[in-house]
C-alpha cells in the first residue's frame, strides 16, 4: 500500500465573523483528519536533499522494524524573507510549491519504498512548527530529521536542533 496524499496548505484562512455575531467563526479552518491506518507511525522530514534522503532511509527501516506506517511531510516554502530574520510574517504567501508534486512522483516510483505503507504530506509554513504538527495528528512514535549543514543553520538555529527543543515527541536527527 504506497501513495501520497496533498493536503490543504496551513496557511489558507476562513473569514471571521463579525464581532457582533453570536458565534464567531474559527479563524483557521479544522485539519483534516489523518488516515488512521498511519497513526502511531513514523514521520519524516523530505526535500530531496541528501540529508533528507539520508533520513527517509532511517525512517523507512525505523517504518519497517516497528510494523507501522511512514508520513513522509514536506514543507513548503511560503513565508517571506523577513521571518528568516526574526521578524513576524505581515501574511502568509500563497504561492503554489510544484516541488511536492515532483517529490510525490519520485517517490512513487522508488523501489526502497514498497516495504512499508507510506503517505505523502503537503504543509506550508514553519518546517518545525509543521512537523510537529503532523506528527501531533497522527500521534507519531517519532519524528526522523536530516541534519543541516549549511550558514543558515549556523545562523538563525538548523531545523533539527530547533525541532529537538520543542517537540513533544522523540526526534531523531540522522548526520
Amino acid at each position: 500500500m504506497a501513495g501520497h496524499e496533498f493536503f490543504e496548505p496551513a496557511d489558507r484562512k476562513r473569514p471571521v465573523a463579525e464581532p457582533t455575531a453570536a458565534e464567531p467563526l474559527a479563524a483557521e479552518e479544522p485539519r483534516q483528519s489523518c488516515d488512521p491506518a498511519f497513526k502511531h507511525g513514523v514521520v519524516v522530514g523530505f526535500d530531496g536533499s541528501t540529508s533528507s534522503e539520508r533520513a527517509l532511509a532511517y525512517a523507512i527501516g525505523m517504518a519497517r522494524r516497528l510494523g507501522s506506517g511512514l508520513v513522509i511531510v514536506h514543507v513548503a516554502n511560503r513565508l517571506p524573507t523577513t521571518v528568516w530574520a526574526g521578524c513576524e510574517p505581515p501574511v502568509f504567501v500563497d504561492v503554489p510549491d510544484h516541488r511536492t508534486e515532483v517529490l510525490g512522483l519520485e517517490l512513487a516510483c522508488a523501489d526502497y519504498l514498497t516495504e512499508v505503507p507510506w503517505i505523502l504530506v503537503e504543509r506550508g509554513g514553519d518546517i518545525c512548527h509543521e512537523l510537529e504538527e503532523v506528527g501531533r495528528e497522527y500521534e507519531a512514535d517519532a519524528i526522523v530529521v536530516g541534519s543541516s549543514h549549511g550558514l543558515v543553520g549556523r545562523l538563525f538555529g538548523s531545523v533539527a536542533g530547533r525541532l529537538a527543543k520543542r517537540a513533544k515527541r522523540p526526534v531523531v536527527v540522522i548526520p
